[in-house]
């Protein structure tokens, strides 16, 4: 067999991986959701755990668009209009209808030219990046970003890569100083929200850095943000970290699998620059794109989002993450201040924040431990995310389980 000789090396691997702690095992099979009832949300039963029902709070569906009646709707309907797939790369024959619709809407919502979609926010930065990335770029990338933006990175090959600080635009205007006469173009690649700390990137901030620094650079400098935990979920109306801080991206980049709850990723930006991803883009070109259902499912769900009903579960997903901020700090746990429904529990200690994690799945609570390598070490955190699905009853009960494993 070929992989004889191999796999003794995949099985070292799992077994480092088993002893530093950041093995993930086995993945939580969800069988059903029972109805919220009795002031409490929604429930989720796993395989192998009989009756049990857990509270989830480890979702990215912020706003619990993947469960609303009308999102369902809308795909149900496209499916039965159009069929379960595709059946083709867009420029074959798999461009519908609700694809259309849905890249004019997105890219309104965002206040771009345009916008093209992709199958998922990581196929949109590894397809997007390496196009905006010459032989004779700078890339320079905030240091706690996204996977999919590391990898976008080792992809394109660029003349040079740089890293700044975290959300340090010091840094980052000493790296774009040192580096003048060196490089034709500057990329300057951030998370607008970043997905372990729940922290955003100051755009206002970097905006102007590049924009001092613009004139030293032929080709200039090119902003590319992946906003893919901001668009839908935090700022008054739900246009993420550039709604947030006033700052505006060359390129955005988010997802339409977190608070819109359907599945997909998308580009947004100049209608030139949309019209170079599309014909030069091979995750767009060479794979399928989201379903024609799935397409309409996220037109129902920005529908939601731009009406009263979208205002209310802003406003009801902004007041559940201060309360969850606040009972925290009461309680003596490390967190970090902001508006986004990520709501990090910083234990700072591998064994611990394991100990946490399952001392809140004893007691029916679904979350996550982030290890070293994961998060920097020093960092282990339980990351909390806040869906407008919650009710105060589930934070409550929530509040009420850490404070057992305080005490």
């Amino acid at each position: 067999m070929s992989l004889s000789k191999v796999e003794p090396l995949f099985l070292a691997k799992l077994n480092q991986l088993q002893q530093q702690g950041v093995r993930k095992g086995d993945e939580k099979i969800i069988t059903g959701i029972l109805a919220g009832e009795d002031g409490l949300g929604p429930r989720y039963q796993l395989h192998g755990y009989g009756k049990r029902a857990f509270l989830r709070m480890n979702s990215n569906s912020y706003l619990g668009l993947a469960r609303h009646p009308a999102v369902i709707e809308a795909e149900a309907q496209a499916a039965e209009q159009y069929g379960a797939g595709p059946g083709a790369v867009r420029f074959i024959s798999g461009t519908y209808a609700p694809h259309v619709e849905l890249e004019r809407r997105l890219a309104a919502f965002h206040g771009r030219e345009a916008a093209l979609l992709f199958s998922a926010a990581y196929a949109t930065m590894v397809g997007v990046l390496p196009q905006l990335i010459s032989e004779q770029t700078l890339v320079v990338s905030d240091a706690l970003n996204h996977n999919c933006i590391i990898n976008a990175i080792r992809l394109a090959h660029p003349a040079g890569k740089a890293i700044y600080a975290h959300g340090g635009m010091h840094d980052l205007e000493k790296v774009l100083s040192t580096n003048r006469d060196r490089y034709q173009r500057v990329c300057v690649v951030t998370d607008g929200v970043f997905s372990m700390r729940g922290d955003h990137a100051p755009l206002d901030e970097l905006d102007a850095c590049c924009a001092r620094h613009q004139s030293d650079y032929p080709e200039g400098i090119v902003t590319l943000v992946d906003d893919s935990h901001g668009a839908g979920a935090f700022g008054g109306t739900g246009r993420g970290t550039e709604e947030i801080t006033g700052g505006r991206a060359d390129v955005l980049i988010a997802t339409l699998g977190k608070a819109f709850g359907v599945n997909g990723g998308y580009v947004a930006a100049s209608a030139t620059t949309i019209a170079y991803l599309r014909e030069t883009a091979p995750l767009y070109i060479y794979s399928n794109p989201i379903t024609p259902a799935e397409a309409a499912a996220a037109l129902a769900a920005l529908d939601i989002l731009e009406s009263e009903e979208g205002l209310h579960l802003l406003n009801r997903l902004r007041s559940f993450s201060a309360k969850l901020r606040s009972g925290l700090q009461q309680l003596g746990f490390e967190t970090l201040s902001g508006e986004h429904p990520i709501v990090p529990v910083f234990v700072r200690d591998t064994a611990k924040t394991a100990a946490l994690v399952a001392h809140l799945f004893d007691h029916d609570i679904l979350a996550t431990g982030l290890n070293y390598p994961v998060v920097p070490q020093g960092d282990q955190e339980i990351r909390l995310q806040v869906s407008a699905e919650h009710t105060e009853k589930d934070l409550d009960y929530l509040l009420n389980v850490l404070a057992d494993f305080r005490q």
